[in-house]
């Protein structure tokens, strides 16, 4: 069947976080399939890799005329992604996080004209944190109410979209996903020597060590899983928390047992090292990193956060335990580790869990049918149960 090809403008935060990722790498997915991608943001995003023919990159350049007391960033994406709107004929804007996304656009398509769609996906703390702020939770409103679709990363998210700014609007759900081809359980048993013994477990966590990661607890539950396993512990990324982290570690004896990676492009590589995923998270809308640790054979043991049971199924793909329940984590780590058969089915369920309901052909579809409906044009039928059977 002949694509139905669209020009589209897509907006996200371009440095590290989960909706960078996806708004990526849902980019790149759209231009394998024919349609035309317009990146326009303030830098490259990190994940967009190689030259593709489809894919185009517009910076947002920020007027300092000096009468600005702060540079008008908002402003300014608002007028290039009208600029190219006008100049590529976009058919939408599909924009990641609700402020300022959403609302500069708004302003664009005020600038363009109705014929312009806007698809706006909510990640979490754009209602989370930003939608409990009384200065900003009427402006985040009119950005919803003024997008021609809303999508959310998970039905928790949907639910104090709703509750928080009484949203009656249609929400449609689009998780989070990742690309087969890409997150799968990798060959890493030289490089892994470098990390732990052969006799010993490793753990891992990976994020960026803001107060809502609860990275203290993964500190807490990792010393009590090595009282009774021998394992270390894995960090990746950085972040405000992160020198408190190396305090806690240092005043609690386990420098020797505990690695701090850093930044790591090659993130799959790195999960492929773990036995066990650490996600204890106050708050989530998704949890990605869960996601990617799933589709490379990687149970995960965390809290019952947010959207993170919509992800991990108790008792089958990981363990969850009430936020700040660091006994109980600890707990469900040693009973993984410490139980071969038990985990081995653990690793059978999750990679049949991530590349069958989260993969990136399925939900691909999703967004192009969401995209179809909004422009008007005929939504292609498409078998969801077998479209990602291969």
């Amino acid at each position: 069947m002949e694509v139905d090809r669209l020009k589209i403008g897509i907006t996200c935060y371009p440095s590290l976080g989960g909706s960078g990722v996806v708004a990526t790498e849902l980019g790149k997915l759209l231009a394998e399939k024919g349609h035309e991608v317009h990146f326009i943001t303030h830098s490259v995003p990190f994940r967009l890799g190689k030259f593709h023919k489809n894919i185009f990159y517009h910076e947002v350049e920020v007027n300092d005329y000096y009468v600005f007391k702060y540079p008008p960033y908002d402003l300014s994406l608002a007028s290039k992604m009208a600029q190219v709107a006008k100049m590529e004929n976009l058919d939408l804007l599909h924009v990641h996080y609700a402020v300022p996304h959403a609302v500069c656009a708004f302003l664009a398509k005020e600038m363009v004209g109705s014929q312009l769609k806007v698809i706006t996906t909510l990640h979490g703390t754009d209602i989370t944190v930003l939608g409990q702020d009384e200065s900003l939770s009427d402006l985040i409103r009119l950005a919803i109410d003024r997008s021609d679709a809303v999508t959310a990363v998970s039905q928790d998210l949907i639910r104090e979209t709703r509750e928080l700014l009484a949203i009656d609007k249609p929400i449609d759900l689009a998780y989070n996903f990742v690309d087969k081809r890409v997150y799968y359980p990798r060959e890493v048993t030289q490089l892994r020597r470098d990390f732990a013994k052969p006799e010993e477990k490793l753990l891992i966590h990976i994020s960026n060590f803001r107060p809502v990661k609860r990275v203290s607890d993964v500190v807490d539950v990792f010393a009590k899983v090595s009282e009774k396993v021998p394992s270390r512990l894995l960090f990746v990324g950085e972040g405000p928390e992160l020198s408190k982290t190396i305090c806690k570690v240092k005043e609690m004896g386990l420098t020797e047992r505990v690695i701090f990676a850093g930044k790591q492009d090659d993130v799959a590589q790195v999960i492929s090292l773990a036995d066990v995923m650490l996600l204890p998270s106050e708050k989530e809308s998704f949890g990605l990193v869960a996601l990617e640790a799933m589709a490379c054979g990687v149970p995960t043991v965390g809290s019952n956060a947010g959207g993170i049971p919509e992800l991990i199924t108790h008792g089958e793909t990981g363990f969850l335990a009430p936020t700040g329940d660091t006994r109980q984590m600890a707990d469900y780590v040693v009973r993984l580790l410490t139980d071969r058969e038990l985990y081995d089915r653990f690793v059978t369920a999750c990679l049949e869990r991530a590349t069958k309901t989260f993969c990136n052909d399925l939900i691909t579809a999703q967004y192009e049918q969401i995209y179809y409906r909004v422009l008007g044009r005929q939504v292609p039928e498409i078998d969801f149960s077998a479209i990602c059977q291969a």
